[in-house]
C-alpha cells in the first residue's frame, strides 16, 4: 500500500513538472515580439531597391514579423502621403529611402509624433533632418566615387576629356560625384570636364544627354555616371555613335552592371551593397526595439569590382 502511495505521488510530481515545462515553453514562445516593419523606398524601378525589398521581406518572414512595402515611384508627394499612411498604421519601425533628401521633413515629423523609429537607408536625409531618424545606413558613397576617380587616374595618367552624369537631387549621388573628383587627386587639373549634367539616374534620361555630349565633344575619352542605369544609357549612346574608344566608369555593380563589365561596355565599376544595407538596417531596428544602443551612422565599405568578382557574382547584388 505504501509503495502504491509513493508511486502515485511520484506520478503526480512528474505530471506537474511536465505541465510546468510546457507552460514555461509557451511563455517563452509568446515572449517574442511580432514586430511590424515598413519599407518606403524611392522606387522599385531599379534592382538596387528591389534587392533591398527582397532582403527585408525574407528576414521578416524568417522572424515572423509583418512587412509592408510602399512604392512612390520617385514621386515626392506620393512618398509624403505614404509616410502619413505609415504613421497612421503605427508600424514598429520604418526603413526609408527619400525621393528628395531635402523634401521629406513633414513626413519624418509625422512618424516621430507617433514615436515610430525611422531607419534611413541608402540615401541620407539632410543633416538638419538627421535628428528625426534613428540611424543612417548606407554604402559609403564618397568612397565609391573616390575609387572610380582613382581608377580613372590609373587608366589616364596624362589626363583626359571627361563628362559626368550626376543626379543632384539625391544626396548619396552628390557624395559620389564629390568622391570621384577627390579621387582624381593631384591629377585633377589634367582632366577637362567638358560636361556635367543631370542624368536623373535612369537609362532613358541619360541616353539622349550622353548622345548630345558625344556629338558636341568628338574627342571625349570617358564618362563617369553615378549609377549603372545611367551608365547603361551612356553605353547605348556610345554604341549609337559608332565609337569604341570611350570608357565608362560607374557605381553599383548590379547584375546588369557586372554583365556590362564582363562584356567590355563598362571600364570599371565600384560596388554598392544593398543586401548588406538591408541586413544591417533590419538588425539595427531589432536592437533598437529591444532597448539596445545602435550607431547613428553606419557606412558600409565600397570596393572596385574586378572581372573575377563580377563573374563569380554576376546574377547577384552584394
Amino acid at each position: 500500500m505504501k509503495k502504491r502511495y509513493l508511486s502515485l505521488i511520484f506520478l503526480i510530481l512528474i505530471i506537474g513538472s511536465l505541465f510546468a515545462c510546457s507552460n514555461n515553453n509557451s511563455e517563452e514562445d509568446n515572449s517574442k515580439e511580432n514586430y511590424s516593419f515598413a519599407f518606403l523606398p524611392n522606387t522599385q524601378n531599379n534592382t538596387f531597391q528591389t534587392a533591398m525589398t527582397d532582403t527585408f521581406e525574407k528576414m521578416a518572414e524568417e522572424e515572423g514579423y509583418d512587412f509592408t512595402m510602399l512604392d512612390p515611384d520617385y514621386d515626392l508627394n506620393t512618398q509624403l502621403s505614404q509616410m502619413t499612411d505609415a504613421a497612421n498604421q503605427e508600424f514598429d519601425a520604418v526603413f526609408m529611402i527619400p525621393v528628395d533628401s531635402s523634401g521629406i521633413r513633414q513626413g519624418l515629423e509625422e512618424l516621430n509624433d507617433r514615436n515610430i523609429p525611422v531607419f534611413n537607408v541608402d540615401t541620407a536625409v539632410t543633416e538638419e533632418d538627421q535628428e528625426l531618424v534613428e540611424s543612417v545606413i548606407a554604402t559609403n558613397a564618397f568612397m565609391a566615387g573616390q575609387i572610380m576617380g582613382e581608377q580613372m587616374v590609373e587608366d589616364y595618367p596624362d589626363g583626359a576629356e571627361i563628362a559626368i552624369l550626376d543626379f543632384p537631387s539625391n544626396e548619396s549621388t552628390v557624395q559620389r560625384v564629390e568622391g570621384f573628383k577627390d579621387g582624381l587627386g593631384d591629377e585633377i587639373s589634367k582632366f577637362e570636364v567638358v560636361a556635367q549634367q543631370d542624368g536623373k539616374a535612369t537609362t532613358d534620361d541619360s541616353l539622349p544627354i550622353a548622345q548630345d555630349i558625344i556629338q558636341s565633344n568628338p574627342d571625349i575619352d570617358a564618362f563617369f555616371a553615378i549609377n549603372d542605369p545611367s551608365a547603361l544609357g551612356v553605353t547605348s549612346a556610345i554604341d549609337d555613335s559608332g565609337k569604341d574608344d570611350i570608357d565608362v566608369y560607374s557605381i553599383d555593380a548590379s547584375p546588369d552592371g557586372k554583365e556590362a563589365l564582363l562584356n567590355g561596355s563598362f571600364t570599371a565599376v565600384s560596388a554598392q551593397v544593398p543586401v548588406e544595407i538591408a541586413e544591417t538596417a533590419f538588425e539595427s531596428a531589432e536592437d533598437y526595439l529591444d532597448g539596445k544602443d545602435i550607431d547613428n551612422e553606419i557606412l558600409l565599405d565600397s570596393f572596385n569590382v574586378d572581372k573575377e568578382e563580377a563573374e563569380k557574382t554576376k546574377d547577384e547584388w552584394q
